[in-house]
């Protein structure tokens, strides 16, 4: 089995059964059509800070199809660009990753406490539809499942196609697909890492200076300088509040992630940039007491009037633990 290194889950969320194939929540369509506004539960899209939670409800269409609404706030203390014209396209990838956990416990049976992991992950954003206004963005998010697998009744992976509108226009959209795993199974998967103490994460290393990756604050910076071009060692930060909402065994995706933006932030050498689009595949768990090294190679441009594109990829012990594709244009 292909392990990945986007989880869901983390330690510090409660294991509850959730035991009915139809969803054990109930959601009124009030909450849905807009005449009142709160978040799902924090739970359901393993996250423990309810303030991280960018879903505010769900409604089941078919077998396969689901009707969500979501709230980008006009500023957040992480997923922000440097000039705050725009939502962080990071924030759009996290909200389409909540939508895999939410949709698996509250549509599909999926226990609290399984493991989630993400295989693949593309992100297509559009810039003229993701402005930051007088108010949060109120989105409508269009859920197609296109390749559920199960062994009998008991989920075992997913594949989803969002599309994500603002007042009726397309923000962006992506696509996600993940495996679950039982908790017994991925104890026995990483014997070492769920119950060694010896596998402690690595000590944070310094930053590269925040200016050079787009950001405001040191504690935001992903990246450690290693002394060769294009090349960075991959800071891992337990303590972030975003980053690492909860207690995880692994580096979260998120991470990986923002490590890609940050890189091709340096290597194009803008003050930021602005992701149009992201095609990443999570290769292998990315360890928390083990190097990972970040190389970031920026492809030729066929067209002046096309984004550039940074291939960016993670490594530990010399093997890929992902890979990531990323288009964009400068923000500044």
């Amino acid at each position: 089995m292909t392990a990945s290194t986007f989880r869901f889950e983390g330690a510090s969320i409660e294991q509850t059964a959730v035991r009915d194939v139809q969803s054990p929540f109930f959601w009124s369509p009030a909450l849905l059509n807009g005449h009142l506004t709160t978040t799902v539960p924090r739970e359901l899209v393993h996250r423990a800070a309810v303030a991280e939670v960018m879903l505010t409800g769900w409604q089941r269409l078919s077998d396969t199809r689901f009707a969500m609404t979501a709230q980008w706030p006009r500023g957040h203390s992480f997923f922000t660009t440097a000039n705050r014209t725009h939502h962080d396209p990071m924030m759009a990838a996290e909200t389409i990753r909540q939508i895999g956990a939410l949709l698996a416990h509250a549509e599909f049976g999926v226990p609290l406490g399984h493991q989630f992991l993400m295989d693949e992950l593309t992100l297509t954003v559009h810039p003229e539809e993701i402005g930051v206004g007088g108010a949060p963005a109120a989105l409508d998010l269009d859920v197609t499942c296109t390749d559920v697998r199960k062994r009998g009744e008991r989920l075992t992976g997913m594949c989803y196609e969002t599309r994500v509108l603002r007042e009726g226009r397309l923000a962006a959209s992506g696509q996600i697909s993940f495996t679950v795993i039982a908790p017994a199974v991925y104890r026995r998967l990483r014997p070492q890492r769920v119950f060694d103490p010896a596998h402690r994460p690595l000590p944070l290393t310094a930053p590269v200076a925040p200016s050079t990756v787009g950001r405001l604050s040191p504690t935001d910076v992903v990246l450690s300088p290693t002394g060769e071009p294009d090349r960075w060692q991959l800071r891992m930060d337990t303590r972030h509040p975003v980053l690492f909402d909860h207690q995880v065994d692994h580096v979260p995706g998120m991470v990986l992630l923002e490590a890609a933006r940050q890189a091709a932030t340096a290597v194009l050498g803008r003050p930021s940039i602005l992701p149009l689009g992201l095609d990443c595949a999570f290769l292998k768990y990315a360890e928390l007491d083990l190097p990972c090294m970040i190389d970031a190679l920026r492809l030729p441009m066929t067209s002046p009037d096309e984004a550039e594109t940074v291939l960016v990829t993670g490594r530990q012990e010399g093997r890929p633990v992902f890979t990531s594709t990323l288009h964009a244009i400068p923000s500044d």
